[in-house]
């Protein structure tokens, strides 16, 4: 009985212990809690309801152009789209819906890259992938001696050709859309298809929208060209959507707010003119919990598109003097000793305003596989490439000649040839006796230049003597002189890459004869343009311009909006002559096109519209695309040039025509004077229509 007690008695105590224990467990916990919410509360708190805002911008259509008639050149059209925006969703789960999509639509595997298919491989096999890794390999990562991408690069390497073959069309479909999923930032759209999007695709995915987190159905944009190829080369182009920021102005647009999916202007007026056809990209901001799932979508700024354009051009005149170009460098082609030929230049300008009316460039070209030539858009070529153009530059000779001092108004030479010692001698294309700068200017007189030249040189002329200068700037001189009519310089048009032209580097004498009568340095057919409006105009050298006024965007498709920007003319300088000197430059320019003598005379005679203007014809050296096929020394061609204004007593339209390599040998084919004259009557026809 006393054992039995003393059993007993134990029992409550060891209860009463675990009690207490516990009492003293919970006791700890509820001061542990109500330290907790008494402490850090407000913190839990915060941190509960804690948000991020992301603000994302979404692009808009870009601006229009627009001919000087207000004819769209370059409009924007609607097409639809897919896209898909990442809000934080999981590698799985971006996976599932690109199967999801993948069964409703179809999606060009051709950006489907190897290592694409490796990655997805090692998604779909991770037990095959990891028996890919020796023991002793994992030992060694296990200690640390190999890393993650180590391993990973390990895996890749050891997939074979065979086994990326086990992934099916409608794998390869998935992974090209998820490829698009993945090419892009948290919460920017990407654009999944919007190329041949079917009206069934279209229905399909939008039906299905709700199964298929991220994807969205909506209007994406293309550039269309209503006048198709004409003056392509000049309006530019743009990135596509799967494109993006070019790579080498990667980080200027970044720096402006661009986002690296962004299309943009890459070359001519498109990229030129970009921050204003680029428009205001509308802006959202996404509210997430700290889970990273939005929770609110907040409007912070309306897009707005692009800007518009009004160019200077005509889009008629345009089109009727490619038509001219083409027609006459294919009649050209039928000619004996034009196997080189194969390119011509026009520009039309206002030389009261610099307004370029038209700028024509053809080129024919031999297709690579076929073998077959044809003619393609080299509008580009009027300001991007240079060529000696020969007499046409004489009328800044004698200007230059005025202003320094070498002539006079009336000086007459003798137009026999110039022998310097050791060279052959120096002459025009025949005696034209004894004359002054006028009827130099009339005939093209080369010899007249050249003493002209020499005066400018300080220099003493001997037939069959040496010819040295004591003005060692005659260079220099001339062509200042000759830059500030917008010859051997750049214009200032509003277009990237103009190219100034080359300078002849040697400085013997005989080489600045050759620069007076326009055979030592070269010029492009706008340096041409802008020359001639700088004698048209009685001496204001213009800058040309393309884009004539900035529009706000048009609420409705078919009106324009309010002007933003008019383009005034802009004078770049003033030639410091007399204005008895212009004049007779003008007399000398006008009676080479209208009193019989004069070098364009016979193209000329009779016309209604009273032109003035100067031929050229440079003897040069063939440096174009076949160079390749002639030895050191490339085969001589001769270049054909015009450039003219009229009506000459009060000039609206100034033209320069440009003809590279138009034809070998002696026989002048005129390509220069035959568009020339098509192209004016073109213009005097289409202003009376």
């Amino acid at each position: 009985m006393e054992q039995q007690k003393k059993k007993k008695s134990h029992f409550p105590i060891r209860l009463n212990l675990l009690f207490f224990s516990v009492f003293l467990l919970f006791s700890v916990l509820i001061l542990r809690l109500g330290f907790v919410q008494i402490v850090y509360g407000e913190n839990f708190k915060r941190d509960l309801d804690r948000k991020e805002d992301i603000t994302v911008s979404n692009p808009v259509p870009r601006g229009k152009l627009f001919d000087r008639h207000y004819r769209v050149i370059v409009d924007n059209v609607p097409k639809s789209a897919i896209t898909f925006t990442n809000e934080g969703f999981s590698q799985k789960e971006m996976l599932e819906t690109a199967g999801k999509l993948a069964n409703l639509i179809h999606k060009n595997t051709d950006k489907v890259t190897e290592r694409y298919k490796q990655d997805f491989w090692l998604i779909k096999n991770p037990r095959r992938a990891d028996a890919k890794i020796t023991m002793k390999e994992k030992d060694l990562y296990h200690a640390k001696k190999l890393t993650d991408r180590e391993m990973y690069k390990l895996k890749l390497d050891r997939i074979t050709g065979d086994e990326l073959k086990e992934i099916t069309a409608d794998e390869l479909e998935m992974l090209a859309i998820y490829r698009e999923f993945t090419s892009g930032y948290k919460f920017t759209s990407q654009m999944v298809k919007n190329d041949a999007v079917s009206e069934k695709e279209f229905a399909v995915v939008s039906e299905n929208l709700q199964s298929l987190p991220g994807v969205e159905t909506t209007t994406d944009w293309d550039r269309a060209y209503p006048f198709e190829n004409t003056l392509r080369s000049v309006l530019g182009n743009v990135t596509k959507s799967g494109e993006g920021l070019p790579a080498d102005q990667l980080d200027y647009f970044l720096a402006r707010g661009y986002s690296r999916n962004d299309r943009v202007g890459k070359s001519q007026l498109e990229m030129q003119y970009e921050d204003v056809l680029h428009g205001t990209k509308s802006k959202v901001k996404n509210i997430t919990d700290k889970t990273g799932n939005v929770i609110e979508t907040q409007s912070v700024l309306a897009g707005k598109k692009g800007k518009d354009l009004v160019l200077t051009i005509n889009m008629d005149l345009q089109m009727a003097v490619d038509k001219i170009l083409e027609e006459e460098l294919w009649a050209a082609k039928k000619l004996p000793g034009t196997t080189l030929t194969d390119r011509a230049y026009v520009v039309l300008m206002d030389p009261r305003t610099g307004e370029v009316l038209t700028m024509s460039g053809k080129k024919i070209i031999k297709d690579n596989e076929s073998g077959m030539v044809h003619m393609i858009d080299d509008a580009l070529g009027t300001f991007t490439t240079t060529y000696n153009v020969g007499s046409t530059v004489k009328g800044a000779t004698i200007l230059t000649g005025y202003k320094t001092g070498a002539i006079t108004a009336g000086t007459f030479f003798d137009d026999t040839g110039i022998k310097i010692k050791d060279t052959p001698i120096k002459k025009s294309y025949a005696y034209l006796g004894r004359l002054n700068e006028v009827e130099a200017i009339k005939k093209s007189s080369n010899v007249y230049m050249f003493h002209t030249a020499i005066r400018i040189g300080k220099g003493h002329y001997e037939y069959d003597q040496p010819l040295n200068f004591t003005n060692k700037m005659a260079f220099e001189t001339i062509r200042n002189s000759f830059a500030s009519f917008g010859l051997g310089t750049r214009t200032g048009i509003d277009l990237p890459n103009e190219q100034s032209g080359f300078k002849g580097p040697s400085k013997l004498p005989g080489y600045l004869l050759d620069l007076v009568i326009g055979q030592y340095d070269t010029y492009s057919a706008m340096q041409l343009a802008q020359y001639v409006s700088t004698i048209a105009n009685g001496g204001n050298r213009m800058q040309p311009h393309v884009v004539k006024e900035i529009r706000e965007p048009a609420e409705a498709s078919n009106e324009l909006g309010p002007v933003l920007q008019e383009i005034n003319p802009t004078v770049l300088n003033t030639i410091d002559v007399k204005k008895e000197w212009m004049n007779r430059v003008q007399t000398g320019f006008t009676k080479v096109m209208q009193e019989p003598g004069g070098t364009a005379y016979n193209f000329f005679q009779g016309v209604s519209y009273s032109p003035a203007g100067k031929t050229g014809t440079a003897e040069a050296f063939y440096d174009g695309p076949l160079r390749s096929n002639y030895g050191k020394v490339p085969p001589p061609v001769m270049n054909l040039s015009l450039v003219s204004y009229a009506p000459s007593s009060n000039p609206e339209v100034a033209m320069a025509v440009l003809v590279p390599w138009a034809y070998e040998g002696k026989v002048d084919n005129r390509a220069s004077l035959k568009i020339g004259r098509r192209v004016l009557d073109t213009y005097f026809q289409s202003k009376n229509k």
